[in-house]
């Protein structure tokens, strides 16, 4: 079987988030499995910067259109199965997305461009690939241009598309205009199609086009089939849900090991656990916090509602009065910087935040940490429960989306339910009450380093998906 994944970013090529980190692993995972797979990623600036000596030019360009005008497309290459799409104009640019102030107002040009690319790549390379695993709504077109307008190229006669719906929340929302500069006929501007109350929906082009639709867990597969969930797609998603499959993400075992962490002063496993301990005094240290025995709470990850920073701040006096102290990494909103700066000048001494992302100190805040917080408002699956659990760091989380497939309350970690500052507290005072007594602790410690979240279980999932599919 032949796979590839086309994605906006990938590590260790370009990042900004979780996306990156998800599609970099399954695609090493299945280079680790021996099956044939291919990496197509724009060649931004920063992809440029760091990997200029192991990037190689194929020869091959071609123009795209784009409504009336044109833009050119060069294809780079790396490690023969990482292709690159390059437009100086449209990924030369400082950042992937967009600036602080707002996304590039031509994203709909430039992953129009980069859907139109990869798939006309395809065709000069003459790559046939059984499978085309597509990933948020970056990618979107992909899925219905394989059903339009590339239907009946040769390359793709045998070929499946997968999307992957890694955040409904971010959907690709463009004017009606965009049609035109998207090649696909009027006849789709309506709801059974890409239309979205007047506007063009990338995402729901890819879920309109799509034989499999996959989000990241089980737990979130239901809940976007739901009103509160679905972002305004939920209709659609229910019309398709025999084609909607959770697959909970994992999590590097390579990167992500405390036996052999290269960030840690101290590695450490389930049987030898002294290195953690080492590691909790030595961050104390780092963050100037007070009491080395206190509980050390933790939180790293983006800093906005959606990742429940709203109901944590309002928590953190009763937290802290509880005697427990706060490491916070992370950056995001620009009012929960300000809202989390302020609260760390009331605690200076309990308190340590870091506004900004440091992969250094993150390593060792997930090993050093007794507990991690995530008390998102939603969470198709999530990273840090598991990376913690991994480091024998017990989650807390609210149940939704892959928390609720990840976190086995009271064994693993502890769950809420209700989204309240109230509903938090108590859930991190049962976990202070659980601490206390240190052989069930320990316990619980062990229990969550035992969990299995490696890429492998995944990706034997994906696959047994592709070839049940590939048979019909």
């Amino acid at each position: 079987m032949t796979i590839a994944i086309i994605t906006s970013e990938a590590v260790p090529f370009s990042k900004t988030g979780g996306l990156a980190d998800v599609t970099g692993a399954l695609f090493k995972e299945y280079l680790k499995m021996g099956i044939e797979a291919f990496l197509f990623v724009p060649l931004y600036k920063k992809t440029w910067e760091m990997f200029k000596e192991r990037i190689t030019d194929t020869g091959i360009e071609f123009d795209i259109p784009l409504g009336k005008a044109t833009r050119k497309c060069k294809v780079f290459s790396a490690l023969s199965n990482v292709f690159f799409i390059s437009n100086e104009a449209y990924f030369g640019r400082d950042e992937l997305y967009g600036t602080p102030y707002g996304d590039y107002p031509d994203n709909d040009q430039r992953f129009s461009f980069f859907s139109k690319s990869v798939l006309e790549a395809f065709k000069r390379l003459n790559i046939a690939v059984d499978v085309i695993h597509c990933n948020d709504w970056q990618t979107g077109l992909i899925p219905l241009y394989l059903k339009t307008i590339y239907s009946k190229a040769d390359v793709f006669r045998k070929t499946i598309s997968v999307i992957t719906i890694h955040n409904l929340g971010y959907q690709g929302i463009f004017p009606p205009q965009t049609m035109d500069i998207t090649g696909l006929g009027w006849e789709f501007f309506n709801m059974e199609a890409v239309e979205f109350y007047g506007n063009v929906n990338f995402l729901k082009a890819g879920i309109v086009g799509a034989d499999i639709i996959t989000t990241v867990s089980m737990t979130y597969a239901k809940e976007i089939l739901t009103s509160k969930s679905g972002f305004g797609l939920d209709g659609i998603l229910r019309k398709r849900a025999d084609r909607i499959f959770g697959i909970l993400n994992g999590i590097d075992y390579d990167e992500w090991n405390p036996s052999a962490d290269r960030f840690l002063p101290y590695t450490y496993d389930r049987n030898r656990l002294s290195g953690k301990r080492k590691c909790k005094l030595k961050l104390i240290k780092h963050c100037t916090l007070d009491n080395v025995d206190a509980p050390l709470l933790s939180f790293v990850g983006r800093l906005s509602s959606q990742k429940g920073i709203d109901i944590f701040a309002d928590a953190i006096p009763d937290i802290v009065a509880k005697g427990v102290n706060i490491v916070i990494l992370g950056k995001g909103e620009d009012y929960f910087h300000k809202l989390l700066d302020s609260i760390k000048k009331q605690f200076a001494e309990r308190i340590f935040f870091y506004s900004g992302f440091d992969e250094a100190i993150a390593h060792i805040v997930y090993a050093g940490s007794d507990m991690f917080l995530m008390p998102s408002r939603y969470e198709p699956c999530g990273l840090g429960q598991m990376i913690a659990m991994r480091y024998g760091t017990i989650p807390i989380g609210r149940r939704t989306g892959g928390l609720t497939d990840t976190i086995e309350d009271g064994e693993t970690g502890f769950l809420f339910d209700e989204y309240s500052s109230s509903s938090l507290i108590s859930c991190i005072n049962r976990a202070l009450k659980v601490y206390e007594d240190k052989g069930v602790w320990q316990r619980m410690i062990k229990n969550a380093m035992d969990r299995d979240f490696s890429w492998q279980r995944s990706a034997a999932r994906y696959l047994k998906l592709y070839r049940e599919f590939s048979r019909r």
